[in-house]
């Protein structure tokens, strides 16, 4: 990435957030994500593809990825929020709030006029961060192929 990357952040817990993408675990990443309900049976090359051509945070801790946010962006103008996750002994610790705080006030970011995400049970979460519901949601459209990766199977 050719833009400036924020330092590691450590909490007082000992949990580790970084942007470095040389930190992300794949294995667990693909774990969580093939048997996420918005990407069940995802490929594991799909999801390297993937981390590849987004802004991704992780958290860590004693060297684990416990957590884990993906940015879709062009870094100008657009944000999509997507593939956020916590290890289930580590939620209720405030870290998906910090990933999406750290993207949020990513240096890279601050210019962007469109932050989306698509969420069924997180809405608190990202309420906290400032998202709403869409004011005028008969403006946006979708192509939605929700089976795509067990049809590929």
């Amino acid at each position: 990435m050719p833009f400036t990357t924020p330092s590691p952040e450590v909490n007082p817990e000992g949990y580790l957030l970084s942007f470095d993408p040389d930190l992300l675990q794949l294995d667990v990443i693909h774990d969580f994500l093939s048997q996420a309900y918005w990407s069940e049976g995802i490929p594991k090359a799909t999801v390297a593809r993937a981390l590849k051509s987004s802004l991704c945070v992780g958290v860590y801790f004693a060297r684990e990825q416990v957590a884990f946010a993906r940015l879709v962006t062009d870094y100008t103008t657009f944000g999509y929020l997507c593939d956020v996750f916590v290890l289930e002994p580590h939620r209720g610790k405030g870290l998906a709030k910090w990933m999406v705080q750290a993207l949020q006030t990513h240096p890279e970011l601050q210019e962007l006029r469109r932050w989306m995400l698509a969420t069924t049970n997180a809405h608190p979460l990202y309420e906290q961060r400032g998202f709403k519901p869409l004011t005028q949601p008969e403006r946006f459209m979708q192509l939605h192929t929700p089976n795509v990766y067990r049809r590929r199977s």
